[in-house]
């Protein structure tokens, strides 16, 4: 005995709409954890590099402080060349903003 194919149709909608479903929070899931920061991993240890701080001057332009080897650098990113601005020594306590 043959299937009705709107039964046929309907299964299949339904499993496609639920695919969606399961992509859709995955999307919004991964989004919230960008947003809340789970994503982001802190320094390991034995790791030479880390990412200390980044400040957006304009939507192109960022200053980025680096940590390496017990040494800061501050480097300016993303306008015509990129740029060393300088070294800063680690350890001194800096002043709260």
């Amino acid at each position: 005995m043959p299937t009705a194919p709107i039964a046929d149709f309907a299964s299949l909608a339904g499993a496609l709409a639920a695919l969606v479903g399961v992509l859709a929070l995955i999307a919004l899931l991964a989004w919230a954890a960008r947003r809340l920061g789970l994503g982001a991993a802190g320094p390991r240890p034995g790791r030479r590099l880390a990412l200390i701080e980044v400040l957006a001057l304009d939507p192109r332009r960022r200053l980025v402080l680096v940590r390496c080897d017990g040494r800061e650098a501050l480097l300016l990113t993303g306008g015509g060349q990129d740029a060393l601005l300088g070294w800063l020594p680690v350890g001194e306590e800096r002043p709260a903003p």
